[in-house]
Parts: structure tokens; sequence; C-alpha cells
């Protein structure tokens, strides 16, 4: 592991000023990971050392493993991209759109008339959203009575598209959607299809749903930006007892497990010990727009206390893959054209370089999503390694 004081620094110097309570950063090359960081506090306000090895909320990164676990599946060709998702889950056979309320407030559904198919559920193209970003959800909800997906209830699932497959892109509950089908096709539990598939190859030994006590001791506590901009400890657990693990968001890990899980994406697919998780040209259609014309889009806030207005890379056409967000452009300073990236809601934030060989993650626990201060301090951590190993 290489000792690079700069980057120290960059997380140092973030905690220190009281920008954000604590982080975690690792970034790698396809030989390894060449740099691991902690600074601050794993809970304010007198919480224990952040370590390397503290265990985060990760959120939405959990998508991009339910994206793999799905293709592994297609790889053995027990599903297809294409086919109408209801041959696998039936209870999608026939999904209503919202197109609205009426008069007196009651939702105005009709029936989709396209099918759903996997490569919608992955593109976030299926026509499913979530309430923080849409406003016609979060009413349908309050109208109906519907939980919430952080909930982890079935009942949860039960929301309507908000347009016709394929027509546009909004990103929601699709993979929480594709969790069902593993689960289904696989006749595993999507934690157990995880561990025998995905995590046990690569080494993942504190990826999970639920954590154990060991990890437990290692958690960090999440945070909330207050209207004065300051900090203050939240309560907040996902379901340990959950009526389905939630594939969109539902896993607890470390920021070296999500690594060595992004250093696969840079092997085409091997594993750090050689073995292969996905093959090269499953690998090389993850990285490829597969949404055609349409563009992710700016992130509307509807609950300002989980989440600001999100975008990244604004004015930029940002595609999405099997999984992932792809930038069309070259970031200056930073990734290459054609890299992937997500994050979580809990400001937890990934990216993989396929051209410069070059992956990084960068760990918090604070709402609202999209925090200016983590953004800023990811921007500064990744310029930091590109400055260093690109």
């Amino acid at each position: 592991m290489t000792v690079l004081p700069n980057i120290d620094k960059i997380l140092r110097s973030a905690t220190e000023a009281g920008d954000l309570p604590g982080v975690v950063a690792l970034a790698a090359t396809r030989e390894g990971p060449t740099y691991q960081g902690a600074a601050g506090k794993r809970a304010l306000p007198a919480g224990p050392d952040m370590t390397v090895d503290s265990v985060f909320w990760i959120a939405s990164m959990t998508k991009a493993i339910t994206s793999t676990a799905a293709m592994q599946l297609v790889e053995r060709g027990d599903l297809q991209l294409d086919q109408p998702i209801s041959e696998v889950l039936p209870e999608l056979a026939s999904p209503w759109v919202l197109e609205g309320f009426d008069e007196a407030g009651e939702p105005k559904l009709r029936l989709a008339a396209r099918p759903i198919t996997l490569r919608h559920l992955l593109t976030h193209t299926a026509g499913f959203g979530y309430d923080i970003w849409n406003a016609n959800l979060l009413r349908y909800e309050e109208k109906t009575g519907t939980p919430s997906i952080i909930s982890c209830e079935n009942k949860a699932l039960t929301m309507p598209l908000t347009f016709e497959p394929g027509a546009r892109w909004d990103y929601g509950i699709n993979i929480d959607w594709v969790g069902k089908v593993v689960e289904r096709v696989s006749g595993q539990m999507l934690g157990a299809f995880f561990r025998e598939n995905v995590f046990e190859p690569l080494g993942m030994k504190d990826t999970v749903f639920k954590l154990d006590d060991a990890q437990r001791r290692r958690l960090v506590g999440m945070h909330t930006r207050q209207t004065d901009g300051s900090l203050a400890p939240m309560p907040f657990e996902i379901p340990q007892e959950p009526e389905f693990q939630m594939g969109g968001g539902g896993l607890y890990g470390t920021a070296a497990d999500y690594l060595a899980f992004e250093i696969m994406f840079l092997n085409e697919g091997r594993a750090t010990g050689g073995r292969q998780v996905l093959k090269p040209e499953t690998i090389r259609a993850m990285r490829e727009n597969q949404m055609g014309a349409l563009n992710v889009r700016l992130l509307k806030t509807m609950i300002p206390a989980y989440s600001n207005d999100a975008e990244f890379f604004p004015g930029m056409v940002k595609k999405w893959g099997l999984g992932f967000m792809i930038n069309t452009e070259r970031v200056p300073g930073g990734r290459s054209a054609g890299s992937l990236a997500w994050a979580g809601l809990g400001n937890t934030y990934f990216w993989i370089d396929p051209t410069k060989h070059i992956a990084g993650v960068i760990l918090m626990q604070l709402v609202p999503f999209a925090d200016a201060k983590a953004l800023e301090l990811y921007d500064r951590f990744e310029k930091a390694v590109y400055a260093e190993l690109a």
C-alpha cells in the first residue's frame, strides 16, 4: 500500500474543520489497492476514531452488486435481458402507470402498454421511481398508505410506474425488483446468492444485509446536516429482519470490500485471486450504454431532509449501463470518459475508470444525499488520486 500524505491531509482537513463527521477512502489499480485512509469519528460527538475497516450502510451502492448477480444468471442462460420479466415475476405481468390524480385526489391509473424487461430494470428505464425524487409517488404513498422502500416491506414494491417501460430514465425501485428476480431464478435468498457467487470469490467478508456483533462494533453512525450547517447524530438502521432483502440499497460493508468488487471490473471480471466472477464480454456489456438515446437526468428532491437536488456533472450527457452510470466526457483532473460510477443515500460514492485502470471509493454517513461538503471532498479525493496514480 502506497503512503500518500497529500490524500491523508485532504481527508483529515475536512473532518478537523467540522465539515464532515468521518470518512474512509480507498483507491486501486488493476494490481490491487494503492491507497487507504481514514479520518474523523465514526459517530459524533465523541465516538471512536474512524478506521479503514469501519462498516457503513452503502445504500444504493448495493445496486451494482445486485446487477452483477443478475448478469451471472444471464451468463448461465437462466435469464435474458429482453425477455418480459413477467415470465419470472408474474406479479409484473400487468403493471399500472400512474398518470396523476383526479379532482377528488384519487390516483389515475392505467395498464402499461409494453412489458417490462430485465434490461429496463437494470437501466432504470422500466418506469419505477422513488418517492424522494417524485412528487406523484410521494402523494400516492400518502393516499394509499403504501410504505416507503426503506421499510423493506413487500407492499413497498407495489408502487405503480410513472411512464411506459423504455420511455425515459428515472431512478427508482427497479433493482429491488432485480433482487426478487435473482431470488426467484436461483431459489436462494439474495444474501445467500451474493455470498456464494460474489462475496466469497472476491474476499468480501464484511458485506452483509444483517450485521453480526463484530460488524456492529465497527458500525459508523448516521448523521444529519442541519439547516445551520452543523452536524447531528441521527438514529438509523435498515431493518435487520426484513420482509425482503433490499437489492436496491440494503447492504452494509467496508470500503475494502467494495474496492475488491471494483477491481474485478478493472480485471475483465477476474477476482484478485484469479477466479472468473463475470466473463469479459459481460463486463464489456455492463460498461456500455444500454439505454440508447435516453439520458440520465437531474433528481429533483421532494424530501429535502434526505436528499438535495442531485446530478453528477451537470451539463454533461450521462448514460446508464447494466448497473452503473456512465460519464460520456472526461472529467478534468479525474476519471476518463466511459467511466462507471454511482453512490448511496448516506453520501457513499465510487467510480471505476476502465481506461486508466483506476478505481476509488469514499464513504461517509450523513444525509441529505449530495451534501455539498461531501461532494467537495469526493472531488478533491478523486483529483488527488489521479495526480498520484495516473
